[in-house]
């Protein structure tokens, strides 16, 4: 993202101080301080957990703590659906207090009404959520009309002064053609797009459209050889992390980098898994098995190329190899010619599903913190 200069010294300079002292650290905390939703996505994983879940928020102490924690100088608050939170423009003005970036993802059904609760500011973006043009995106989110609300919204909230930008998700059935007219649109408005192909939820209703590897890497080369290696376009993502999408660099993830604070506690391992919860960004770090995941080590891991856990390493890399970097932010994605070799499946460890066994522990919990608030929610199911 073009972020305004004092912001981008700012993450820079943090990003350059952990490099040098070396081991992990997070780049963008992801919050989700609901599960609760306005909509059903197909490619959602998160809208199944019963209503005493649903009905959980993370309070403003709790988000404030979060990132005093772990000491992201950025956030990106999503859900569920962060405007259902009664709390969320103060929790917004908090971390903004602290100079933290905040990135607030809504599907912008009810930013109409709530934007007001707002103010433009250096260090707040709105993040809409959009799967391409019409047609795609209604289908994804199984509502018509969502897109022309959501283009109505970014339209209103660029007149009152807010960044703004698209994040968009890339399924198998996406239409090169018709994505780059989305992305089109999109940079004629001045709109930045954060895009990323879809991963395989394991509680996701609809598993048979996410992206398998070979077809990310083929579907993202023709995608940006209609725009000029994708530099028609405005995107949020570093220039390395799109030439990975187009098949060019062989990375491995780096799912520290983005870490998971929700309803539950910190998420084992990343965003995308979840492989149990703990209650301290330090306990997140030191016990969690870092090297029993990811592509070639974990089956859950091995179709993923998705920007919360690539994205981290591509940063890494520009900072290790700022000419790579500048080549392809000057010259654009190559969409040609040979592939980076992947890496081997041969050898990772079966996957394990923990859901059912997580939602009855936090059941438990809700039970036991607070009887009438599960007895409401038991009743309403």
């Amino acid at each position: 993202m073009t972020l305004p200069l004092a912001q981008a010294l700012r993450i820079g300079s943090y990003a350059v101080r952990q490099q040098i002292k070396g081991g992990r650290y997070p780049l963008v905390l992801m919050l989700e301080p609901l599960l609760r939703c306005n909509l059903a996505c197909k490619g959602c994983g998160k809208i199944d957990y019963p209503d005493a879940i649903l009905n959980r928020r993370l309070s403003f102490e709790e988000c404030m703590a979060a990132i005093e924690e772990c000491g992201a100088p950025a956030v990106s608050i999503a859900g569920g659906e962060p405007l259902l939170h009664r709390d969320m423009p103060r929790i917004v003005e908090g971390y903004m207090a602290r100079k933290k970036f905040v990135i607030l993802c809504t599907n912008a059904l009810l930013l109409k009404k709530k934007i007001d609760d707002y103010r433009p500011s250096p260090f707040f973006t709105w993040s809409i959520h959009l799967d391409g043009d019409r047609h795609m995106h209604d289908a994804s989110v199984c509502q018509d009309g969502v897109y022309d609300t959501a283009l109505a919204a970014i339209d209103l909230a660029l007149e009152k002064g807010f960044r703004v930008q698209v994040n968009c998700t890339v399924f198998n059935d996406a239409d090169p053609a018709r994505l780059a007219g989305f992305l089109d649109v999109m940079a004629e408005r001045g709109v930045e797009t954060t895009i990323s192909p879809g991963y395989a939820y394991e509680r996701a209703a609809d598993q048979e459209h996410f992206l398998k590897r070979e077809r990310t890497k083929t579907m993202f080369r023709e995608l940006f050889r209609r725009g000029n290696g994708g530099k028609a376009w405005k995107f949020t993502n570093s220039p390395l992390f799109l030439d990975f999408l187009a098949g060019n660099r062989s990375y491995e993830c780096t799912p520290w980098s983005m870490p998971l604070r929700t309803v539950f506690g910190w998420q084992k391992p990343c965003y995308l898994i979840g492989e149990g919860y703990v209650g301290t960004f330090r306990e997140l770090m030191e016990d969690t098995d870092w090297d029993g995941y990811g592509v070639g080590k974990y089956e859950k891991c091995a179709n993923c190329m998705v920007h919360c856990g690539f994205e981290g390493t591509a940063a890494r890399d520009a900072m290790k190899r700022p000419v790579e970097f500048l080549k392809v932010a000057m010259g654009g994605v190559r969409t040609d010619g040979p592939m980076a070799p992947d890496i081997d499946l041969s050898q990772q460890r079966r996957a394990v599903d923990l859901h059912a066994e997580q939602v009855e522990h936090e059941m438990t919990r809700i039970r036991e913190q607070d009887p009438k608030a599960y007895r409401r929610a038991t009743r309403a199911a």
